[in-house]
């Protein structure tokens, strides 16, 4: 099957940026306090369920997957970019890495506690998104969590460099209620959002979402 021409833009785009991405882009300690909040909120949701493994979809050098295991989560890393994938087994290689798209995971029904989609689905073009958070209901377990955090808006941006480097990806921008809508329709129940207004560490209107698969209901005994 041909692979679509935007994980095609985003493995070359990130491929090229990836040192320079180590470079600039701040550790997760010096997040602002909202956003790290959140990460800890949902670690701890994830480690009290004991559901199964946290995957770090887009997880670039792994820096935030390291960081949810520091709260004692079992987590592992899955993105596109083969020189994001060597450069977190290089600085973590203590934790687990994988090259893959969240589009199609190798990854059993199930088989997760947690799913972090960390500021990786704005280079998704919205028709894809009903796929990719299909893929996210498949893998997770019944009760599993998913925190989402990305840009919110509505426009679509094509930057012609990023980090100062020639990138070709695309960056779509969805209303929070869109991407908590699409949500919902693959399944998951939110219960709990963020939104954050530009200012301070903040400097594009960004969001986070905590959504639940719901668990298994019980099966019918049946009696009446």
């Amino acid at each position: 099957m041909t692979e679509p021409s935007f994980l095609t833009a985003v493995r070359e785009s990130y491929d090229t940026v990836a040192t320079v991405y180590v470079e600039r882009v701040p550790p997760p300690a010096a997040l602002d306090p909202l956003s790290r909040a959140m990460l800890a909120g949902f670690a701890e949701h994830v480690r009290t369920a004991g559901l199964g493994p946290v995957a770090d979809l887009g997880c670039g050098p792994g820096r935030i997957t390291a960081y949810l295991a520091g709260f004692g989560v079992t987590a592992f890393g899955v993105d596109l970019s083969p020189k994001m994938i060597e450069l977190a087994r290089h600085a973590h290689p203590e934790l687990r890495f994988t090259e893959g798209a969240m589009s199609a995971l190798d990854t059993a029904d199930g088989a997760l506690g947690g799913i972090l989609a960390w500021y990786s689905t704005h280079h998704t073009p919205p028709r894809w998104l009903p796929q990719v958070f299909a893929e996210f209901h498949r893998t997770l377990a019944p009760g599993g969590f998913l925190l989402w955090g990305d840009y919110v808006g509505d426009e679509r941006l094509r930057p012609t460099s990023g980090y100062g480097l020639p990138v070709s990806y695309e960056s779509h921008l969805l209303p929070l209620d869109r991407v908590a809508a699409l949500l919902g329709r693959a399944g998951f129940v939110v219960s709990a959002r963020l939104e954050q207004e530009p200012g301070g560490l903040v400097h594009r209107p960004r969001a986070c979402l905590l959504a639940r698969k719901p668990e298994r209901q019980p099966e019918a005994s049946g009696q009446d």
